[in-house]
């Protein structure tokens, strides 16, 4: 089935939320006073009311199964929700409009799926009980003799099981989005519900989410648990995936974690419990990622391998450097991560947003996990989660997501303000971003300065080899060479890309291109759509990625004219400024690896 969003009528309106029946806190019926306060657990109806309160601190008690404080009372009460028991329902609501109000009456418990589960008994009645006409009296389950079944509900709050709501943003992934939905199934800690957003998609990725859709009882080794899929085709969305994350978030902001995957992302298999453990373990932590990389295997083609080995060895260095910051993460990646939406609700209250992520940025992750950090909260990276995410397997993909990325991180990183995105150079998550843009800066500096000084002193015949020009290429191998062999599931093609020197040399001049090619659509001030970019990129448009080499053509042809009408004199003095320079560079970057290389790894896999 394909599931749409329940509408409100008057005051009330439901969010359906699933999970295990084990977990199963007690549940609260009553009026709503704000819209969107009304929830489902373990297949119960909850309905929180408190007239003095917000929509959100009324959730959050619900959470807290049903804490009070101040003079704040709540209605206890059960009722499952099943199709039999909606249709008695509404029977007993005509015949209590029509006759006044009806005293508490039976109802027997649907068999099925909840068969067993702790605190369900089929076949046993429940009874339900009605609003008082005060709903700020509190009514104890013990002053209206509940069964024994539901009283061991109420004794068991004490072990409170966080919900986790998940939400897939997806556009044309019908060729991944079975093996995310899979995955996710086969989580140790199953997400209590999962929303996949379907926008703008023009295959068959709704077809195939929909064969997962509804109900599914799993037994995990955590025991059994229950979830619910819904597919959601919200069309034509303007605002692309920052459209379908807020769609997504306006239908589990009743959850105390959502959890973002990409509809490309397959989690390993114990990748939510991990994340859930940690986030659940301090309440300082605003969000946590998972070391991410990239299922090679499937892969075929030279370029396609080629460039897949770049990313692999790129995401690696990228997790490493993150985990050795103290797992500070800088960057909570859409790919697979877990957000307290208490710290989403401080984020928006505190910016003035109305949902979590905006569409001022090209990079709505980096921007959200600066804002959530801003808020107090901590951004952390868990070495243990572990997810396999799509990677770019064209030239022309990989150069419009990565300029997109660099782009993006550009805009934030820029002092001042651009259109709605506030420059913010020096905010602590973005040192990481600060430090790979100068490393990029000086990485095409020494090539292109070396090859330079290298062409011109062959051309006067005055170029004289040292073996100490070998030292940099070395440590770079070596450096490298660690980083493959730091990969958890690293295979022979990472370590021959690291090793061969050749293959990571390329990969560097592509990047390169990328970092030129952000810097200067940065710096034109040309306002493009990089998300439209890559759309078309992917489809196989555009040939923007060949700019670059271009440019580098055009670039050497003028340099080389103009340096055979230069006097022997100016080119020698030009040689004479410009080795030692490149010399000096070249040994800061050096001994920078070398440090890189024997910095410890405190046994970090990524």
């Amino acid at each position: 089935m394909v599931a749409r969003p329940m509408r409100s009528h008057g005051r009330m309106s439901a969010i359906t939320v699933n999970t295990r029946m084990s977990a199963m806190p007690a549940a609260v019926v009553g009026a709503a006073s704000c819209s969107g306060a009304s929830t489902m657990i373990a297949r119960v109806r909850i309905t929180i009311t408190a007239a003095s309160d917000s929509c959100h601190s009324q959730i959050d008690r619900l959470r807290g199964l049903v804490r009070t404080d101040g003079g704040t009372r709540a209605v206890v009460s059960v009722a499952l929700m099943s199709r039999a028991y909606r249709r008695a329902a509404g029977a007993r609501r005509r015949r209590r409009r029509a006759g006044g109000r009806m005293p508490g009456h039976s109802l027997r418990k649907p068999c099925g799926s909840l068969a067993g589960a702790r605190g369900v008994r089929c076949g046993r009645a429940d009874r339900v009980e009605h609003m008082n006409d005060s709903p700020r009296d509190l009514v104890l389950a013990s002053e209206h003799h509940f069964p024994d079944d539901f009283e061991s509900v109420l004794d068991d709050t004490s072990t409170h099981r966080s919900t986790i709501g998940c939400v897939i943003p997806a556009y044309n992934e019908e060729g991944s989005i079975a093996d995310v939905l899979a995955g996710l199934l086969n989580q140790t800690r199953v997400p209590d519900v999962i929303h996949v957003v379907v926008n703008n998609t023009t295959d068959a990725t709704v077809k195939i989410a929909s064969q997962y859709a509804g109900p599914h009882e799993l037994h995990t080794d955590l025991g059994s648990q229950f979830t619910e899929v819904f597919v959601h085709d919200i069309g034509k969305n303007p605002d692309k995936k920052v459209g379908a994350l807020n769609y997504g978030y306006s239908l589990v902001e009743g959850y105390e974690y959502l959890l973002g995957v990409d509809g490309d992302t397959v989690a390993d298999p114990r990748a939510v419990e991990f994340l859930e453990s940690e986030a659940v373990s301090d309440t300082r932590i605003g969000g946590i990622s998972a070391v991410y990389t990239i299922d090679d295997k499937p892969i075929r083609g030279t370029i396609a391998k080629f460039l897949i080995a770049g990313q692999r060895s790129q995401f690696a260095a990228f997790n490493m450097q993150n985990l050795l910051r103290g797992r500070n993460m800088a960057v909570l990646g859409g790919q697979l991560s877990i957000f307290s939406t208490k710290a989403l609700r401080d984020v928006m209250r505190e910016n003035h947003q109305s949902s979590p992520w905006v569409k001022d940025s090209e990079v709505e992750d980096s921007l959200l996990s600066l804002q959530i950090k801003s808020a107090g909260y901590l951004t952390k990276i868990n070495p243990l989660a572990r997810a396999d995410v799509g990677g770019m397997t064209t030239l022309r993909g990989l150069d419009a997501q990565q300029v997109k990325w660099t782009y993006g991180a550009i805009e934030l990183m820029w002092p001042g303000q651009r259109g709605d995105t506030k420059g913010q150079p020096f905010h602590p998550n973005l040192r990481l971003r600060w430090l790979e843009n100068f490393s990029m800066l000086v990485n095409f500096f020494i090539r292109v300065a070396f090859l330079t000084l290298l062409a011109g002193s062959l051309s006067i015949h005055a170029f004289v080899f040292s073996p100490l020009w070998l030292i940099p290429p070395v440590v770079a191998v070596a450096l490298n060479l660690r980083i493959a062999m730091s990969m958890k599931n690293r295979d022979t093609r990472d370590v021959l890309f690291a090793v061969l020197m050749l293959p990571a040399e390329l990969y560097m001049w592509v990047r390169i291109s990328h970092f030129l090619r952000s810097w200067t659509r940065f710096l034109s001030r040309k306002k493009v759509d990089n998300w439209a970019l890559q759309a078309k990129a992917e489809r196989g448009g555009g040939n923007g990625h060949w700019v670059p080499l271009a440019v580098v053509i055009a670039v050497v042809t003028a340099v080389a004219v103009v340096w055979t009408m230069l006097p022997v004199m100016v080119q020698s003095t030009i040689l004479w400024i410009g080795w030692p320079i490149v010399g000096v560079v070249t040994v800061i970057q050096t001994l920078s690896m070398f440090l890189k290389l024997i910095r410890r790894q405190h046994g970090y896999k990524v």
